[in-house]
């Protein structure tokens, strides 16, 4: 027998090197985490200069006036008389337009997704759907002017063949309509992209002892699955809206400014194209829309942690 065998740990001193629950951690433990919190750096610095500068100068020049230093109400008052209120109303009713309808369609959809049993068909609507949700602006505007604009190939197929024509049935694709439905390429994707965890979640479990206690389908659906998804379902039309009234390129490039939107007004004073005194009318724009998005998107994420309660 060899002393190694003999040597037994003194009371208190524990082995460093072993995996041993009463091992002790070593000293670069902090050095570790010391760096990794160094490693945040970058991320804090982006933002406070992407983020919270912005939103501190956006408050400031909402709140002074033309002349100079001081504090006033008249911006905020503007930007919520003559035209400006009807541009954020415009952009609320087209917002909450496509938010409900992007709602259904995709809540559809996805559904369709997820029951489906081929996985290469998961994959591929899954994979689209993440491309088409960053689809838009220019790109996607001339893709629409191309199909069904006033000489578009849609229009005149439809017109020559059919003698039907979209203006009559009272389709504008440069106006609120053709906004309106211009917005649903990449909001329906995205509705799915967001619902379909949540569906994914609901436990077979929970329809087979549905099934077993006599509920048919609609049951199912209407008294277990429908209070599930609920939260979820209406955290997803908050993020459609906000995802709604805060898209520019795409209403500047379809309707080139004729039509009242607030981003549109935004890029208008930030052009130069409005009086002198009015220059600041801009950040209060801003900020009508700020008041509109943060509380939803502060209701969108507490609605996905009520969710994700349900579903763990």
């Amino acid at each position: 027998m060899t002393d190694s065998d003999l040597t037994v740990a003194a009371p208190g001193v524990s082995d460093t090197t072993s995996g041993a629950p009463g091992a002790v951690a070593p000293s670069g433990g902090r050095r570790v985490r010391g760096h990794a919190l160094w490693g945040m750096v970058p991320f804090f610095a982006l933002i406070v200069v992407f983020f919270i500068l912005p939103t501190v100068v956006l408050l400031f020049t909402a709140f002074q006036p033309a002349s100079g230093s001081g504090f006033t109400m008249h911006n905020v008052s503007t930007s919520l008389q003559g035209a400006y209120r009807t541009g954020l109303i415009n952009s609320a009713k087209v917002s909450l337009i496509d938010a409900v309808l992007a709602g259904v369609l995709g809540l559809f959809l996805a559904q369709a997704i997820v029951s489906s049993r081929n996985r290469l068909l998961k994959e591929l609507t899954a994979t689209a759907a993440a491309v088409l949700t960053n689809f838009g602006g220019l790109p996607l505007a001339f893709l629409f002017v191309a199909a069904i604009g006033n000489a578009g190939v849609v229009t005149t197929l439809l017109g020559d063949h059919l003698g039907i024509s979209l203006s009559d049935l009272g389709f504008d694709l440069y106006g609120m309509s053709g906004v309106v439905v211009v917005y649903l390429y990449f909001l329906v994707p995205l509705m799915v992209l967001v619902i379909i965890p949540s569906l994914e979640g609901l436990r077979p479990q929970w329809r087979e002892a549905a099934l077993n206690l006599g509920a048919n389908r609609w049951q199912y659906w209407r008294h277990v699955a429908t209070p599930v998804l609920l939260p979820s379902f209406l955290g997803a039309l908050a993020l459609l809206f906000c995802s709604a009234i805060s898209a520019y390129a795409t209403a500047a490039a379809l309707t080139n400014g004729t039509l009242a939107l607030t981003p549109l007004q935004i890029a208008a004073v930030l052009s130069g194209n409005v009086l002198a005194d009015q220059a600041n009318v801009g950040a209060a724009l801003a900020l009508d829309l700020m008041v509109l998005i943060v509380p939803l998107t502060a209701l969108y994420l507490f609605l996905q942690r009520r969710t994700a309660r349900w579903l763990q």
